[in-house]
């Protein structure tokens, strides 16, 4: 399981709908809007790298509104909750 968090930077009249789309895509699990430099934060948890990158670079530019992204990948998660038995549910 591949997690990363993609940050925007969008139009101000996008942020809301884009938000709507990004949430429908397969893969990502959750949609922030958050302050400071970027405006929403995407959760996404694909299986494999290769499904990142057709999201990261298929997927998501076909969106309007999107002017500028970054990815961070996430290497290893601290958490009290089995994130992994969370997010594997019907993944085979």
């Amino acid at each position: 399981m591949v997690t990363a968090f993609i940050l925007m930077q969008l139009e101000r009249n996008a942020i809301n709908d884009t938000a709507q789309q990004l949430q429908e895509i397969s893969g990502i699990s959750e949609v922030y809007s958050v302050s400071g430099k970027y405006d929403l934060v995407a959760i996404v948890r694909v299986p494999n790298n290769d499904d990142l990158a057709d999201l990261v670079t298929r997927r998501m530019p076909a969106l309007e509104g999107i002017r500028a992204t970054e990815t961070m990948l996430a290497f290893k998660a601290y958490s009290r909750h089995d994130l992994e038995s969370m997010f594997s549910l019907g993944m085979e």
